[in-house]
Parts: C-alpha cells; sequence; structure tokens
C-alpha cells in the first residue's frame, strides 16, 4: 500500500548541489597548478591549507563538540616532530611521514585525555595550554631534534625544489578536501547528532544512551590528528622547525579568530575565516603591532554585531547553507511505502 505524504526530508540545498559543482570545478583546476602558476602561489596556499585544518578541527572540537581548547598546538607541533623524526631518523620519504605523524599525534591524544578530561569549562581550555606547554619544553630540552633552536627537515635535501613544492601543494590540496569531507560525512551521521547533543547537555546526551565519554575521546583523537596533519604538512614546507613555532600558543589563537570570524559551529566558518585571515596577514602583517591591534579590534566587532560570524550573518540573511547537516521537512510528494 502506498500513501502520499504532504512532507519531505530534505538534506540538500540548491545552494550545496551548486558549491559540490563549484568546488569540484575549482580543485580540479587548483590541481593543476603547479604546471602553470607561480611557486610563490603554492607556498602561500600549503601556508593557509595548513590554517584552515588546524581552524577546522578547533571548530570540531569546540563548535560541535563544546570543548574549548587553547591547546591544540601541542598536536600540532608533536605531528610536526614526529614527520621530522620519522624522516631524518628513520630514513622514510617525508611526505609519506606526513599523515604517519598526523596518526602519532592522534594516538599521543589518547594519554593525553586521560588528564585533560578530569577538567572541564574554563579549567579543561587552560589545561590543555598548560600541556601544550609541557611538550614544547619536554621537545626543547632533546638535543637530538635540535634542542631549543629547533632543526632541519633533512630528509628533504635529494629533492630539487620544483618537485618539493608541488608535491607538497598537492599533498595540502588533498588534505583540505579530505578534511572538510570527513567533518561533513561525520557530522550527518548519527555520531555527528550525538555530538551535537553532548555539546548541548551532557547529562541528557547520556540519560538517552549516547556514549558521551567514549565520543569525547574520538572527536578529542580527531581534532589531534587532524592538528598534526597540519603541523606535519607546514613543517614539511617550512623545512625547519624549533619547539617555540611549533607549540606557540599563536596556532590556537589564530585558529580562535577564523572560526570566531567564519563563524563557530558551522563547516563553513572556518574556511570564510582562513581567507579573511589570509588576506590580512598577506596585505597588514608589514604593520607588526598596528596588524595584531588591527585582528584584535576585527575580533571585537564581529563579536559585537556578527555574533553567528560572516558566514552565520549571510545564512541567517539569504539562507545560505553550503554544507547543510541538518534534515528539513518540506512540503512535496514523497512516498512513503508500507
Amino acid at each position: 500500500m502506498a500513501m502520499h505524504s504532504p512532507f519531505e526530508v530534505e538534506r540538500a540545498t540548491a545552494a550545496s548541489r551548486g558549491a559540490l559543482a563549484a568546488g569540484t570545478a575549482l580543485v580540479l583546476v587548483a590541481a593543476s597548478l603547479p604546471f602553470w602558476g607561480e611557486s610563490s602561489w603554492m607556498r602561500e596556499f600549503v601556508e593557509i591549507a595548513c590554517y584552515f585544518i588546524f581552524a577546522m578541527m578547533w571548530n570540531l572540537l569546540a563548535g560541535y563538540g563544546g570543548m574549548v581548547s587553547i591547546g591544540q598546538q601541542a598536536f600540532f607541533g608533536f605531528g610536526g616532530y614526529a614527520m621530522l623524526v620519522l624522516g631524518n631518523f628513520a630514513g622514510l620519504d617525508p611526505f609519506v611521514a606526513i599523515p604517519l605523524g598526523a596518526l602519532a599525534a592522534g594516538l599521543v591524544a589518547i594519554p593525553v585525555s586521560f588528564i585533560a578530561f578530569r577538567l572541564s569549562g574554563g579549567y579543561f581550555a587552560i589545561g590543555t595550554w598548560v600541556i601544550a606547554e609541557v611538550f614544547r619544553l619536554s621537545f626543547a630540552n632533546v638535543s637530538a631534534v635540535g634542542g631549543g633552536s629547533g632543526t632541519t627537515l633533512t630528509a628533504l635535501r635529494g629533492i630539487d625544489k620544483a618537485t618539493r613544492e608541488s608535491v607538497t601543494y598537492w599533498m595540502a590540496l588533498g588534505c583540505v578536501v579530505a578534511a572538510v569531507a570527513l567533518v561533513y560525512l561525520f557530522l550527518r551521521s548519527k555520531r555527528g547528532l550525538a555530538l551535537l547533543a553532548i555539546r548541548d547537555n551532557e547529562v541528557a546526551a547520556e540519560s538517552q544512551g549516547v556514549p558521551v565519554a567514549r565520543m569525547k575521546l574520538a572527536v578529542y583523537g580527531v581534532a589531534a590528528f587532524g592538528a598534526g596533519l597540519a603541523g606535519a604538512l607546514y613543517f614539511v614546507g617550512n623545512l625547519r622547525i624549533s619547539p617555540d613555532a611549533a607549540f606557540s600558543v599563536n596556532w590556537s589563537a589564530f585558529a580562535i579568530f577564523m572560526v570566531v570570524i567564519g563563524g563557530i559551529g558551522r563547516i563553513e566558518g572556518p574556511l570564510v575565516g582562513a581567507l579573511v585571515f589570509w588576506a590580512l596577514n598577506k596585505f597588514l602583517s608589514d604593520y607588526g603591532t598596528w596588524y595584531l591591534l588591527g585582528l584584535g579590534l576585527l575580533a571585537i566587532v564581529a563579536t559585537l554585531f556578527f555574533k553567528q560570524g560572516l558566514w552565520g550573518f549571510a545564512q541567517k540573511r539569504w539562507g545560505w547553507s553550503l554544507f547543510p547537516t541538518q534534515r528539513r521537512l518540506v512540503a512535496g510528494g514523497a512516498r512513503l511505502r508500507d
């Protein structure tokens, strides 16, 4: 027996379908950049890709999971150092060592979580920063990796500059696409709904059968993996690593800036925020202290007048949603079959 329903569940929008087509075309064009573009363009893309991936992971952890961290640079730096150790000392190709460094960061997040999850709220945020400082001081006292002054990625010496820049660029492009796709698919799954329930109310979520502790650990590990991926990729492009650069709190500060400007709790937020941050960094960074003051002022203006971020404002005003994670009931002729 068949019956007509006046409503149907909408999982995609016209904007999301258009974004998929435009995004696919853009990625294909971007993949050809090493054949016709300048090396400076590739280096800039790799840098902003690392910022974007790091911000995306911070948004997954805080915006969707409700775990506000200012110490994710611990895994960013750990991924970078793991990549360097595998390349310089284990003889692995540094490009192969990038995902392995990310995996190492994800694994080290498991014992770290036993400490971090004993804290909550503001204590959790401060605790993660302290953990990152412990990582920084630990690596600063290891002479094999250069101690406090850092060291160079010597494993890339046998690869010519053009090949190194092209492969690094392609890996950055692939990592960006993979990060967006995986986060989007995760948030559209039942586990994504469970994560949102935990963010809104842990006690209520647990009472409904959501495995809160297991979900938080999984998201913490995934965010650490992504941060480690960004770190390993960044220092392959930079060719040099030091504790102060790898574990700087500026990484979390910039990620928070990008997510707040773009829109927290939205996949599009880190993307918009990363583009804004890149533009400001590109054209205003030469102004030194005034540049940092400008970033702070912009963040204040955004929080006062665009509480949901630039993309949140656009979504509320025009209904744009490039990565819809919600299911909507709309009028239609859907058929329900028994």
